[in-house]
């Protein structure tokens, strides 16, 4: 029913969204302590998360898993507290690999919540659609796209403030940081289940 380049659209608008700012924060949280040096530790870790999420998609799709959306609601400004508390405490020492492994496993699992987060409203889109590989592609494709720019934009931030305004990293990092979790806790708040 739809084209390809309609699901890169709802892809990149959901990752774009401003009012659904919840991405953008965990995306924020999860490229702070890294610098352009690192992009390529930073991209495997954004496309762990993507894959994640398309696999969360798939399974409620396909209708695999069905979900309590009000859980998931909640779960999501935890994973970007939780992501934003591990990344302070990483990005103010030296990166190890398996900081990065456990890093890495756990960005997988929360795109997995993540993914849980928008699967109704996906699943209502796919309704339709008798092949839903398709566009379980063209909205991963526009996922990938979109954090790439936030990504980029955090690390362009990074460098301006680090290189052009002699800001030391580590308060950089402490008050991006601060600042992701002073935006999440009202999320958590917001989302606590009764």
């Amino acid at each position: 029913m739809w084209s390809f380049g309609f699901y890169i659209e709802l892809g990149l608008g959901h990752v774009l969204d401003l009012s659904a700012y919840d991405h953008i924060l965990f995306l924020m949280a999860l490229t702070i302590p890294y610098t352009f040096r690192l992009w390529k530790q930073v991209l495997t870790l954004v496309t762990i998360f993507t894959v994640a999420h398309c696999l969360s998609l798939a399974l409620s799709v396909y209708e695999v898993v069905e979900v309590d959306v009000a859980l998931i609601e909640f779960l999501i400004p935890v994973t970007i507290l939780l992501t934003a508390l591990f990344n302070l405490r990483e990005g103010l020492k030296q990166h190890s690999d398996l900081s990065f492994k456990l890093q890495a496993a756990a960005t997988g699992f929360f795109g997995l919540i993540h993914g849980f987060g928008f699967s109704n409203y996906f699943k209502m889109l796919m309704a339709g659609e008798v092949e839903k590989l398709n566009p379980l592609l063209g909205f991963a494709t526009g996922i990938e796209l979109s954090q790439v720019v936030v990504i980029v934009g955090v690390l362009l931030l990074a460098a301006l403030l680090e290189g052009v305004l002699r800001l030391p990293r580590k308060y950089f990092i402490i008050g991006t940081t601060a600042v992701v979790i002073l935006i999440t806790l009202p999320m958590i708040i917001g989302t606590w289940p009764a």
